[in-house]
């Protein structure tokens, strides 16, 4: 153990000492695997700050959340002119599934409507996102109220004229979101009462429930038409919790197909989505984005390794007469091999490092430029750097520190010489 101690350190040394006496060429040859690792570990720290923030965006939503609509969310193998024949979910079909669905712990009905223009005296915001839905989707996503409250079932019945806000629109209009509550806002050409505003939740592609403006859904029915298929229509549903999900959507299609009058033989006419398979869908794609990443990334590695292979080849050239009298001394072939390839991975592992220091100052510049999404450097992430700058400088200093090994020591004193 001592031996190989004694090794490491001298490996250290050497590596060192190649890094002060040869500053350029080092350096040049370092750059590829400083690359290679950057942007290795840039590509995982952005998948995962991405994957994090739209998982966090979705975190109001339970997994088991089931939207039943006239389109799929996914990939289907009906025909794209069959399912755009299918009759969009009624405002009845949600108040007959609110009645009938008995595992289910809320149905909510919601619509889908262009952004718009509120309006507060001589302040507006324009492409305000509006957010349609019936009162129980309160429940269903667990918004977060930080003034007032959200509309009750009285009031999403009758279509009262009220909305409840998002953070950042309240700011806009009122400068504080204190001052939000019992304010007349102007939407659709109407006066609104402002009744609540939604806690700050941060942004993601500029999209985010900081930017919304929820109202009744009947307010909207009023407006465009109780069942205007433009609106896309869907019905929205969160199962008791416990309740096995397969069973809950078995039952759900089964009065749905009764409630439409569809014969046995008959093909459902509606799709159902399941939130999970959305975050299904996310994983897939990042790790399609990681695999593809990490793909390109390591073609910057392979210049790299070439780079270290390069400089531990001069290196062995430059110490010949030194690995001579080693050997004449009664260095081991394994003393010597073990010296060259500890040389050449500490010089990967320090181009690691300057690849990660540089990612890590990439990371604190890019999230001051990208608002409330923040780019994590994980301490899994900075490990899989370490490691993969290691297996290139062994990789890389296989073939010298084998050549090394091999050498004669008389041969190699009198070369030296």
């Amino acid at each position: 153990m001592i031996v190989y101690l004694r090794v490491l350190r001298e490996s250290i040394n050497f590596a060192i000492s190649a890094l002060i006496n040869n500053k350029l060429r080092t350096f040049l040859s370092l750059l590829g695997v400083t690359i290679g690792i950057f942007s290795i570990i840039a590509v995982l720290a952005a998948v995962d700050s991405l994957k994090s923030e739209i998982q966090d965006s979705l975190k109001g939503l339970d997994n088991s959340t089931i939207y039943l609509g006239n389109f799929s969310f996914g990939p289907t193998e009906v025909p794209r002119w069959k399912w755009e024949q299918f009759p969009v979910a009624s405002y009845e079909e949600y108040q007959y599934l609110k009645k009938n669905l008995n595992q289910a712990q809320a149905v909510a009905f919601n619509l889908n409507v262009r952004n718009e223009t509120i309006k507060f005296e001589d302040r507006s915001v324009e492409n305000a996102n509006i957010g349609a839905f019936s009162h129980e989707y309160y429940d269903i996503e667990s918004l977060q109220i930080d003034q007032g409250r959200f509309y009750n079932e009285l009031e999403s019945n009758n279509g009262a004229q009220v909305v409840v806000i998002g953070h950042e629109i309240a700011t806009s209009l009122f400068y504080e979101a204190e001052q939000a509550v019992g304010k007349k806002v102007r939407l659709y050409g109407k006066k609104f009462t402002v009744i609540g505003v939604l806690k700050k939740e941060g942004s993601i592609f500029n999209d985010s429930k900081d930017t919304f403006v929820f109202v009744p859904v009947n307010v909207i029915r009023n407006i465009f038409g109780a069942n205007n298929r433009n609106l896309f229509p869907f019905i929205i549903m969160k199962p008791k919790p416990g309740t096995d999900n397969e069973a809950f959507i078995a039952d759900l299609k089964l009065k749905m197909r009764l409630k439409r009058g569809l014969r046995p033989e008959q093909e459902d006419d509606f799709f159902v989505n399941q939130l999970q398979g959305f975050a299904d869908a996310i994983e897939d794609i990042t790790g399609t984005m990681n695999f593809i990443g990490i793909i390109i990334s390591a073609f910057s590695l392979l210049v790299g390794g070439f780079g270290i292979a390069n400089i531990m080849f001069v290196s062995v050239k430059e110490r010949t007469s030194l690995i001579g009298i080693q050997k004449s001394l009664g260095a081991k072939r394994r003393f010597i091999l073990y010296q060259f390839l500890f040389e050449a991975m500490i010089l990967a592992i320090i181009g690691g490092i300057f690849g990660l220091i540089l990612v890590f100052i990439a990371s604190i510049i890019a999230s001051q430029f990208t608002g409330d999404f923040e780019f994590v450097l994980s301490p899994f992430n900075m490990l899989i750097g370490t490691v993969v700058a290691a297996l290139i400088g062994l990789i890389s200093g296989i073939l010298p520190a084998l050549k090394a090994s091999k050498l004669d020591p008389v041969e190699a004193i009198r070369t030296g010489m």
